[in-house]
This record gives structure tokens, sequence and C-alpha cells, in this order.
């Protein structure tokens, strides 16, 4: 669908809305007169965005892998906020390193937000789609147009995020509700994620081989306009920057010219530097391992009292 529509007076949905893109999508849609449901894993952070918007808004802090929390918060947002026209399964978390010896946990939690998470954030909201014959935006990356080397949870969790979406969209089409797949490049967030890419070797080496266009990083606010604008639109490819709609079309050839530029300087890159791994990036990526570190001390502490 790329219609236009009108968003004022509609109830938006956000995931990971407590900082970065989903803070700056939150309060751009709140400007466009909609009323603005922030979902993170930060109630204190979440209710410190939503007190800057002028619109009415509400906050849930719930895990989006949570499927029966996700109920809950939907059940929530529905009461009092209305069924929601949009939904933006937004929250995401990365690390980087070499796959050999990456912490499976961390790998796999990757994967879980990433694509379980939009999952589940599709299906405790689609009731509320199919009412309003609605749209839901899945936040996906240019790491989902080809697989990089050292990223191999990130890639394959946004490549199955896109290619999520693609198949929900061709089943919803008929019943009215819009599907959007949004393909980001580098984003300068105040959750530092930019500042730990250039910290780690493994990031930095990455985004230094890339062409120069490739390797700028855009504002926060410029990449939540331009998803913004998709949202209007109902479009089912949203592009920031505007010009990856160009590289589309190279799709096919990535993988070579990655397996080539790979073969070609990762031998060498391999014997000057030690890739470590990063573990998860930015301050949401903090935050998480924190919370996952939290939760595997309670569950140790509650088999000790179960003994």
């Amino acid at each position: 669908m790329t219609r236009s529509w009108e968003l004022q007076g509609r109830s938006v949905v956000v995931t990971g809305a407590a900082r970065g893109l989903g803070t700056g999508l939150a309060r751009l849609l709140a400007g466009h007169g909609m009323r603005v449901a922030l979902l993170g894993r930060e109630q204190a952070t979440l209710e410190a965005v939503a007190v800057t918007l002028d619109t009415e808004s509400c906050v849930v802090e719930v895990d989006v892998t949570d499927e029966p929390g996700m109920r809950r918060a939907a059940a929530e947002v529905t009461r009092k906020l209305g069924a929601p026209s949009v939904v933006i399964a937004n929250a995401g978390v990365a690390e980087g390193g070499p796959f050999e010896s990456s912490d499976l946990d961390l790998w796999r939690r990757v994967v879980e937000v990433n694509l379980v998470g939009s999952a589940v954030t599709a299906r405790a909201f689609l009731p509320g789609l199919l009412v309003t014959r609605g749209y839901f935006l899945q936040v996906a990356s240019t790491a989902a147009f080809g697989a990089a080397p050292m990223m191999s949870a990130y890639c394959a969790s946004k490549a199955g995020a896109e290619a999520f979406a693609r198949s929900v969209r061709a089943e919803l089409v008929h019943r009215g509700v819009g599907v959007g797949v949004a393909y980001l490049h580098w984003t300068d967030t105040d959750t530092n994620m930019v500042k730990d890419v250039d910290r780690h070797t493994v990031l930095r080496e990455l985004r230094g081989h890339m062409p120069a266009p490739a390797r700028r990083v855009y504002p926060v606010g410029q990449v939540a306009s331009w998803l913004v604008r998709g949202v209007e639109r109902r479009s089912a490819s949203v592009y920031a920057p505007p010009w990856l709609r160009l590289a589309q079309a190279g799709r096919p050839f990535f993988p070579l010219a990655v397996d080539l530029l790979s073969r070609r300087t990762l031998p060498r890159l391999m014997r000057d530097h030690s890739f470590e791994q990063t573990g998860l990036l930015g301050e949401g990526g903090r935050i998480e391992e924190r919370l996952i570190d939290r939760s595997t001390a309670e569950r140790s502490n509650d088999r000790r009292e179960a003994r």
C-alpha cells in the first residue's frame, strides 16, 4: 500500500522506545497528532520520554520476547489509547565478533530480540491492526542486504526479520493491513552504538572497508523523519537514507563482493588485530546485559531455594 493517510488522532505503538530511534519516532509521531504507546525494558526512562510528548501516551515496561507480557501490553494499550493504527517493531540489539568464539547466550539473545521479538510484537497487536486496517513497520537494516563477517547474529536476525515481514505482508494485504520493512544504515543515536563501533576493532575495520558513502552516519532525527514518511505512505519498503533503494539492485552481487573482500583483507586484519567479542552494543545493550545477568541470578537463587 502506498497511499498517504491521516495520522492525526490515531494510535501508534513503538517498541524500543526508551532511547535512540524509538524515542525519535515517538516524538515525531506525537508531533503528527498521534497517541503514542512507548514499550521497552526501562520504566523510568520510558516515563521520562512520555512527559516530553505533547500528546496522549502510555508507557508499558515489557520484554518484546515475552509473549504473555506482550499480550498484556496490547490489552493495556488498547484500553488506554484504542486499537493501534501503526505498530513499529523497533526494539533491537547487536553484537560482533568471530562466530567460533561467540557467547551463544548473547548470540541467541540478539536473534530472539530482533527476530522473535518482532514476531511476538506482530502477534500481540495484530487483532488491533485488523480492526483499524492499520500498518506494521518492521525495522530491519542493510545487514539484511548482505551478511558481513563478524556480525553473524545481527545479520541473521535482520535478514530473518525482513523475510518475516515480507511473508506476513502477503498474508495480510487482502485484509487491509499494510506491512513495511525499514532498511537502516549507520544511525547516530544517544545510545553511543556508533561510538561502540569505532571502539571495537572488529566493527571499526568492518565500517572502514565500506565505500565512503556507506560509512556516513545519519542523525537520528533525520532517520526518524524518513521512517515517518514511510508510515504516512504505508510503504512496503522504507530506506534510510533514501539512496539505499539503489542498493537493492545490487543485492545478488553482495555475497560475492563480501567473499572477495574478506578473502583479501581478513587474513591481514586478523594477523594485525585481536578480534574480541564486543558484547551487546550501546547503552541499550549494556542495560540488556544487566537484565540478563539479573534474570540468571534470580533463576540460580530459585534453584537453590527449591533444593
